[in-house]
């Protein structure tokens, strides 16, 4: 890709650049790992013992707290998939290791969700192998490219999003309309939250969900226990369909938007609830909708979308 500066009406490239050392991609991604893809470092060069005799470089809890393994490679390799499924294998084996060093790292009061591990190989390129065989693999895969830049910009792009489905939505609702991709998490499905819930609940649910997905073709479906989520490198926004209205959990600020009183926005920030976003809004006729939507967009944006 090219990066361009702006002046008045003229363009200049702005030349890439890489890393001196693997170490300062990590160190970068592991002090803003939040922002970036919205976990919490659990430990750096994580010793995998005598038997496995390896080093991961990152772990890490999600915001949904799953195990998240990253592994970073300077120039691109094949070694950086098959090293970061050798991980995985031992993460799987080694749940009790995991545990215990997120409660050292997070508190002894932390909870471990294994229903999915995401795993994340983040490298300058991939060889068409390297995509073909990711592909292939039966497992949670995100192959992650970046791009460092001489102004000191840095570009993130998943290129690979594996172990997704096409996601079945009612048929009485979505004939002829485009089907969108939801990854499997355990048994969760979509239908699972559509079940039993009134006619019109499942039509907004439908339109929202149609909404986000239009904005961004990386951004994921993911039916969870008690919500359905909509994410890039985090969640932008869970959706919980109650038999009344529509739950929606966004990811902004309540005190930096204006969120229209129709929407009953409620500020969350110190109140549990499932799923993330400190912002919620209730979502109960049509007319919510359209209120709905700059908010929905603008969390968007706040992902660098």
């Amino acid at each position: 890709m090219q990066l361009f500066s702006i002046t008045k009406t003229k363009l200049s490239t702005i030349n890439q650049k890489n890393f001196s050392l693997e170490k300062d991609l990590q160190n970068l991604i592991e002090q803003n790992l939040e922002s970036v893809f919205g976990c919490r470092v659990v430990a750096s060069e994580f010793s995998t013992g005598i038997r496995h005799a390896g080093r991961i470089d990152t772990l890490a809890l999600s915001e949904e707290n799953n195990p998240v393994l990253i592994e970073y490679k300077k120039k691109a390799s094949s070694e950086l998939i098959t090293q970061s499924l050798f991980y995985l294998d031992w993460m799987q084996d080694h749940q009790g290791d995991f545990e215990i060093e997120v409660q050292k790292s997070l508190g002894k009061q932390t909870r471990v969700d294994w229903s999915n591990i995401r795993v994340i190989c983040l490298a300058p390129n991939y060889s068409k192998y390297d995509l073909h065989a990711a592909q292939a693999i039966g497992t949670s895969l995100e192959l992650w490219i970046y791009r460092l830049f001489e102004n000191n910009s840095l570009y993130l792009e998943e290129v690979l999003q594996k172990s997704i489905t096409t996601s079945h939505n009612p048929p009485e609702l979505t004939a002829g309309k485009k089907a969108a991709l939801s990854r499997k998490t355990g048994s969760y499905t979509v239908e699972q939250h559509y079940r039993n819930k009134p006619t019109l609940i499942k039509e907004l649910a439908q339109s929202i969900s149609e909404f986000i997905l239009s904005l961004d073709a990386t951004i994921e479906e993911v039916p969870k226990k008690y919500y359905i989520a909509y994410k890039m490198s985090q969640n932008i926004t869970c959706i919980q369909l109650r038999r009344e209205r529509l739950r929606l959990f966004v990811k902004l600020n309540p005190k930096q938007v204006e969120a229209p009183k129709q929407l009953s926005p409620r500020d969350m920030r110190k109140t549990g609830h499932p799923g993330t976003g400190d912002l919620e809004l209730s979502i109960r006729d049509p007319e919510d909708l359209e209120l709905v939507k700059p908010l929905l967009e603008q969390a968007y944006q706040k992902m660098g979308g």
